[in-house]
């Protein structure tokens, strides 16, 4: 849903809206405006470095996550849709046009992608048909990454609960509460760094405080977090599934 960009909650903007005036004979009298933490978890009354600490725990003790949106980093956008959870991950990494998947278990890391993705090597121009016997044999096969290849760590840190939330869930400069809103039914307090240029996080105000939607700092990207705390299974390619490429990848 298109988030409500507004200082405030909406229910409490109808009610304010159903009661501004109840006229009994010829006195007016006003209605007292809903307080927006009514019946929440209450971290909106919290100064705002209480909430972020309480956001940050909530995220990582929670067993797992959904992660969907765009990063932009070193000039490329990201598009992710990851599930994460302490032990590994799976979903989809798409930049520059090209879609690529990932599947962590433990330290095992795999990637698949078609054989156009693996074609972009480096060393393209250099070699000619090995780089394109390569590229076809990897094509639409879970590549397991050797740990010690130059893209493992790359790769990982999206599959990566723990790294990944770390970099993301952080607003830089002067924190601020900045009103209520909702993302998908749920109420939330809004916190933001440097009045929004340092990045803004929403905070659920229901059950536990998991951020539920950030806008990175400098438009480097919108995420939206869910499914917190839902266990799902990883399962291990099948041998006709997979290539062990043994050696270091082609650049990509």
């Amino acid at each position: 849903m298109t988030p409500i960009r507004q200082g405030r909650n909406p229910r409490s903007a109808l009610a304010s809206a159903m009661c501004v005036l109840a006229v009994t004979g010829t006195v007016l009298t006003g209605c007292a405006e809903e307080d927006p933490n009514e019946g929440t978890n209450g971290v909106g009354r919290l100064p705002v470095e209480k909430i972020q600490a309480k956001t940050r725990t909530a995220a990582e003790s929670a067993g797992a996550v959904r992660v969907h949106g765009s990063v932009v980093s070193g000039g490329r956008t990201y598009a992710l849709d990851m599930r994460l959870k302490t032990d590994g991950g799976e979903g989809s990494v798409t930049t520059e046009g090209t879609t690529f998947r990932l599947l962590r278990l433990g330290e095992q890391l795999f990637v698949k992608a078609d054989a156009e993705f693996w074609s972009h090597g480096a060393g393209q121009g250099e070699g000619g048909t090995g780089d394109a016997a390569a590229a076809a044999k990897l094509g639409g096969k879970f590549v397991k990454v050797p740990q010690g290849d130059p893209s493992y760590k790359k790769f990982s840190g999206f599959t990566d609960k723990g790294v990944l939330l770390d970099g993301l869930l952080t607003l830089h400069g002067k924190l601020a509460t900045d009103g209520h809103d909702e993302q998908a039914g749920i109420r939330t307090i809004r916190i933001s760094g440097d009045k929004g240029s340092g990045g803004t996080l929403e905070v659920s105000l229901e059950g536990k405080p998991y951020p539920l939607r950030l806008e990175r700092a400098g438009g480097a990207g919108t995420l939206t977090f869910s499914a917190w705390g839902q266990d799902f299974s990883l399962r291990e390619p099948e041998k006709n599934e997979t290539v062990d490429y043994g050696r270091q990848l082609p650049s990509s």
